[in-house]
């Protein structure tokens, strides 16, 4: 599904608007909600695009640059870089055993495509309690996109833990006019998050949360930069306690019916070229 990288991005949308305390739905704005989220689901299950591309991650602990090669079958990357040097011959050595061994090995595929599946089916969700879970209005609109604000819906019910903290969120998003598809999420934590009465963990106020997307090619949209800060700690949902900067770059279609033995190769053959191109 493509909205893998949106599926922690929905659960954690987040920015700097005020809570309104009488604030009231806007209609016009919660409608296109719904058609921006009905067309993203839409054009979610008619993608069967796959991109080879380049990832830079900044943690806490240092920036990492990955080649990625999405296959139906998965996706291998390989580290080419390390906080801005490129990695010797024996570490892309090491990164190429990874690989190969990912590839021969069902068991590491099949617990990649059981996380993706995870991922897939949260975004899915999220998405679909977006127009509800929040109060929109319209902040802007050009004819070439809506900006709309949004705020905690009082009324909303959470179904689930990860739908509770979308109680404590504030922000916006972009909307394409044209196509009807989120371009931009940004948003920030207004107040703590305690699950279990903080024993299971904390999710603590003015976290941000900024997701960027583009079309890469005719109604084929995707995440180019995510940025996720985080501060605490919550024990069965990891990955919204996180601080990561990620920076997508230099895609270039997968050739159809990629197997994942040829996207080995060509990342055998292709960092120093991707490398080279930063």
């Amino acid at each position: 599904m493509r909205f893998t990288s949106l599926s922690c991005t929905i659960a954690l949308l987040v920015s700097s608007v005020c809570l309104q305390a009488k604030a009231q739905q806007n209609p016009q704005a919660q409608a296109i909600v719904r058609i921006a989220v009905q067309t993203e689901l839409d054009a979610d299950r008619n993608d069967h695009s796959r991109w080879r591309y380049k990832s830079s991650v900044r943690h806490p602990d240092g920036a990492s640059t990955f080649v990625v090669v999405e296959t139906d079958k998965g996706s291998v990357k390989k580290k080419i870089q390390q906080d801005g040097k490129a990695l010797d011959s024996a570490a892309l050595n090491q990164e190429m055993q990874k690989i190969e061994s990912f590839v021969r090995d069902p068991s590491q595929q099949a617990k990649q495509h059981k996380d993706s599946e995870q991922d897939d089916k949260r975004a899915e969700e999220m998405l679909r309690l977006l127009p509800n879970a929040f109060l929109w209005t319209v902040k802007s609109d050009t004819a070439e996109a809506t900006t709309l604000a949004f705020t905690p819906d009082p009324d909303f019910s959470a179904p689930s833990m990860e739908a509770r903290v979308f109680a404590a969120m504030a922000g916006e998003i972009v909307v394409n006019k044209p196509q009807n598809r989120i371009q931009t999420i940004r948003g920030k934590l207004i107040r703590d998050v305690k699950f279990g009465y903080g024993i299971l963990g904390k999710m603590q106020e003015g976290g941000t949360f900024n997701v960027e997307r583009r079309e890469l090619a005719p109604r084929i949209w995707q995440i180019t930069e995510s940025h996720v800060h985080i501060n605490g700690h919550v024990l069965f949902f990891k990955t919204i306690s996180e601080q990561e900067d990620e920076v997508k770059s230099d895609f270039r279609p997968t050739p159809p019916a990629t197997t994942l033995e040829q996207a080995a190769n060509l990342l055998r053959s292709e960092p120093a070229t991707l490398s080279a191109q930063r």
